[in-house]
């Protein structure tokens, strides 16, 4: 049996770090957080979260919302990035998250087709 791991938010941060282990054959990123937003009066930014996604061995897909303030991760060779109307929360047009993650399901290589 298959497996894809997938969260959003921290959850998708956690399914990163963990596809390896799992033997997950691919990772589902909703809303995934970047960049933590500034803090008022913080003098630097805050280190981008990009390795993490980097670091995932297997293809993986993130729905991100347009206007996320914790940004849009770019793509990657084992990376899809799908950009939606909204913000973090996603829910400005669940219907295209669900086409987003529908179509990357249908062409994800190692997942057998439901009968």
């Amino acid at each position: 049996m298959e497996l894809i791991v997938g969260g959003r938010s921290m959850g998708a941060r956690v399914a990163c770090r963990t596809a390896g282990a799992t033997g997950a054959i691919g990772v589902l990123c909703l809303a995934f957080p970047l960049e933590p937003p500034r803090r008022a009066g913080a003098a630097t930014a805050r280190p981008s979260r990009l390795p993490e996604l980097e670091a995932v061995p297997v293809a993986t897909l993130v729905v991100q919302g347009v206007r996320d303030p914790f940004g849009i991760p770019p793509p990657g060779p084992r990376r899809t990035v799908i950009e939606v109307a909204g913000d973090h929360n996603l829910k400005a047009d669940l219907a295209a998250v669900g086409e987003a993650v529908g179509a990357w399901l249908a062409d994800l290589p190692g997942l057998a087709p439901r009968s």
